[in-house]
């Protein structure tokens, strides 16, 4: 792609870092299929460039990303038949039944693309402020390194607001640990950067003015280590969680993902594949906005 429409792609320090943003502020940086597909394009265009050593990922706007595109005009545009349907839904299972259609499509886009990410051959740090909410945490863990502005709040509200058991790339339980992880999926709360910190999921956490400065900072340092010596680093983190039953999880969970979304199809008669108050959600906690968790409240 020459052009991009919903991101943008840049190079500094003489080539050897990229700088990825999500641009699409006026949405809260939503992943509509046309923002994936050119996130595949820009992070395959930094890993061919031999001069690049890091990644930054980035947001534009107001937050990080709101997650998933859910019903802006473009993601409804891209979605039907007509001049503005994105290719991607012609391909990949999108002409199947709904069950598999669902299957295929959200395998190719939402969960393989993350994991291909996730095993770039650069490394990558993504830099996150404001609100990083469910589908946000995918881009956000597939990064090597997370750096965080005072102001980020970390939640997935996909099981609270849409019936759902979390997003497509299921790293809850390592990201979080086991028992955070169930209670921030149950209940849809936050948690900040600091106590992303204190968890060990975000290695840096910069006042939101400095974000930018700083992460280029951070990069540079890291840019400095021999192309090898990254790389055998990064592999040598990967495999050894990947060992420890890391890939074999997702594939699991991405199936339980898929079990849950035909039961709602199910359940609504093909008329959703998700949750909604008329199929039994509480319109409470789907209206509810986002509370920060407490350790000492209900």
């Amino acid at each position: 792609m020459a052009e991009y429409r919903y991101i943008s792609y840049e190079t500094i320090d003489d080539g050897t870092i990229a700088r990825i943003a999500l641009d699409r502020p006026r949405y809260r940086n939503a992943q509509n299929r046309g923002l994936l597909v050119e996130l595949d394009d820009a992070f395959g265009r930094a890993e061919r460039d031999d001069t690049v050593r890091v990644v930054i990922l980035s947001g534009n706007g107001p937050s990080f990303s709101a997650g998933h595109d859910l019903g802006t005009e473009d993601m409804v545009a891209e979605r039907g038949p007509g001049p503005d349907q994105h290719p991607t839904f012609t391909c990949n299972g999108a002409t199947g039944g709904k069950v598999e259609s669902r299957y295929r499509q959200e395998y190719h886009y939402f969960y393989d693309n993350t994991r291909r990410w996730r095993n770039l051959r650069k490394i990558t740090i993504a830099q996150v402020h404001g609100k990083v909410l469910s589908a946000a945490l995918m881009l956000t863990w597939c990064c090597d390194l997370i750096v965080a502005a005072e102001n980020t709040e970390f939640a997935d509200v996909v099981g609270t607001r849409l019936g759902m058991c979390g997003v497509e790339y299921f790293g809850h339980p390592w990201e979080f640990g086991p028992r955070k992880a169930k209670e921030l999926l149950l209940t849809g709360d936050s948690i900040g950067a600091d106590e992303a910190h204190r968890l060990g999921m975000v290695s840096k956490v910069f006042a939101d003015a400095q974000l930018a400065d700083k992460t280029l900072e951070f990069a540079r340092r890291i840019a400095q280590l021999p192309t090898m010596t990254a790389l055998t680093i990064k592999d040598s983190v990967n495999q050894s969680v990947d060992a420890m039953g890391f890939t074999t999880a997702l594939d699991a969970s991405f199936s339980i993902h898929q079990l849950n979304h035909a039961h709602w199809t199910v359940e609504s008669g093909g008329a959703s594949v998700v949750g909604t108050p008329a199929l039994g959600l509480s319109e409470k906690l789907v209206t509810a906005p986002i509370r920060p968790l407490s350790r000492s409240e209900a």
